[in-house]
């Protein structure tokens, strides 16, 4: 069974800063490409930031300059570096990995739960 568990998430005022945090757990052989998401209500989820296994990095164009994504192997975990927030940036941000489980026999996206972004005044 595999997890992925984002953390970070919580209110900001515009301007401001988050660091979001995503650990993969369970019997996790391998990890591919790693990534956020953001879904706002009313609206289709969106890539915001991919890493690559190579550490290569792609960005959505409205969070360009302002987000970074990172991964640390030796944890399973991915971050993401918010600045410079705005209100539109508010939305539940998910966790995406493309991993290989022990009882599979290749790679497959997993999901984390989501965490509530907030910028607001």
């Amino acid at each position: 069974q595999v997890q992925l568990v984002e953390s970070g998430g919580g209110l900001v005022q515009p301007g401001g800063s988050l660091r979001l945090s995503c650990t993969a757990s369970g019997s996790i052989f391998s990890i591919n490409a790693m990534g956020w998401y953001r879904q706002a209500p009313g609206k289709e989820r969106e890539l915001v930031a991919t890493i690559q296994s190579g550490d290569s990095t792609s960005y959505a164009d409205s969070v360009k300059g302002r987000f970074t994504i990172s991964r640390d192997n030796a944890k399973n975990t991915v971050y993401l570096q918010m600045n410079s927030l705005k209100p539109e940036d508010t939305a539940v941000y998910y966790c995406n990995a493309n991993l290989l489980y022990s009882g599979s026999l290749y790679y497959r996206y997993y999901w984390g739960q989501g965490t509530q972004v907030t910028v607001s005044s």
